[in-house]
Parts: C-alpha cells; sequence; structure tokens
C-alpha cells in the first residue's frame, strides 16, 4: 500500500547576531530577531506612534540632567538568557546603567514600554513579557492600550503582578524613576476610534 508523501515546509535558516545586524544595516524596515529567525515588523499607526512620542516626551523632559536616558522605537534591546537569544525593538527603553554604551544596541533597560496593537498584542503580553523580565535591569514593563486611555504596568517589586491604570485622571506612578506619568498627557493628540487598521503593527 503506498501513501502520497506530504512536503514539510523547510525551516527558514538560522543566522548568527552578526548577520542580523548586517542584514539590519541594510533594510529599510525594522527587524527583530528571535533566536536565529528574523522578523520585519509591520509600519506602526499614527496614534502609535503617538502614545509612544508622548512617552518618550514626557520622559525626556522628567529625566532632563538625570543619569537616565530614555530611548524611542529605533534603539535595539538585546537579550541573552540562557538559550535566548532575541533582538527587540521596544516602543520606548529606560537605560539608567552607564556602563551600557554599545552603538549598535542596549543591554540593561530599567524601564520599557509597548503600546498595544491586534498584531502585537499577543507577543508583547506573553513572549516580550518573559523575554523582559528575564532582564536583571529591568524594574518595570508597561503596556499601554491604543483604543482607550489604560495603562497595565508589571514591576519586579510586586513579583510581576499586573497594575492597571485607566481613565483621564489616572496617573502611572514611577517610584522607580522618581517620576510620574498622566494618562492625559500619556494620550495627548490621540484620534480615538473603535477599529484599528488591520496593517497596523
Amino acid at each position: 500500500m503506498s501513501a502520497a508523501l506530504k512536503l514539510l515546509p523547510t525551516p527558514a535558516p538560522v543566522i548568527t547576531w552578526e548577520r542580523y545586524l548586517q542584514r539590519l544595516a541594510a533594510s529599510d524596515v525594522k527587524l527583530e530577531y528571535v533566536n536565529g529567525q528574523v522578523y520585519a515588523m509591520a509600519g506602526a499607526s499614527e496614534d502609535h506612534n503617538r502614545i509612544a512620542g508622548n512617552v518618550f516626551g514626557e520622559l525626556w523632559q522628567a529625566l532632563k540632567g538625570k543619569p537616565c536616558e530614555p530611548f524611542v522605537a529605533d534603539m535595539l534591546l538585546r537579550i541573552e538568557s540562557g538559550l535566548d537569544k532575541l533582538g527587540y525593538f521596544p516602543d520606548v527603553m529606560v537605560i539608567c546603567d552607564k556602563t551600557d554604551r554599545n552603538p549598535q544596541h542596549r543591554t540593561a533597560p530599567k524601564l520599557l514600554v509597548e503600546v498595544l496593537s491586534k498584531s502585537t498584542r499577543r507577543i508583547d503580553t506573553r513572549e516580550k513579557l518573559t523575554a523582559y523580565q528575564g532582564l536583571p535591569s529591568l524594574e518595570v514593563y508597561i503596556t499601554l492600550e491604543q483604543t482607550s486611555m489604560k495603562a497595565t504596568i508589571y514591576r519586579r517589586s510586586n513579583q510581576w503582578w499586573p497594575e492597571i491604570v485607566e481613565g483621564e485622571a489616572a496617573v502611572i506612578t514611577l517610584d522607580e524613576l522618581g517620576i510620574k506619568l498622566a494618562l492625559r498627557d500619556v494620550y495627548a493628540r490621540v484620534e480615538w476610534s473603535a477599529v484599528e487598521s488591520e496593517s497596523e503593527a
């Protein structure tokens, strides 16, 4: 008795971190790296950019003259934990370690922020949450909704248990940095819509 052979998809070739950086430098789009595989990031919506930009702007002002420095979107975060080797582009991150100065990436963030969307919610709230928690330097991870004024805060000091703040009067208190972020400022100029673009990242 014969049976038809089923062709299995050929796995993508595993590439090194060094090769990934070469591809990244030559690419017109952002590429993230997960254990030897490279993934292109789709473009972000206007509101995604507004929210991330607002957070960066508030942090920039609040941290002016202090040792910690915020970065937005284009700074690569390198993570090596156990067998995992990862390269992500967080929407916002804050670096306080003066020795963390590699020109191509950072490795020791104190704060990370991701703006959620349909296409990234699962990764941001599962895969990245787990990876970020493994960073010894990280003290706070924040995810921000796009369709409502709502932030979920994960703190090392609270065993990463989610804390939710929402509404125009709400404030994100970051004792870890000695600052506060008002949600009305985080969501300034956002054009509220019940439906996100399918192409939004």
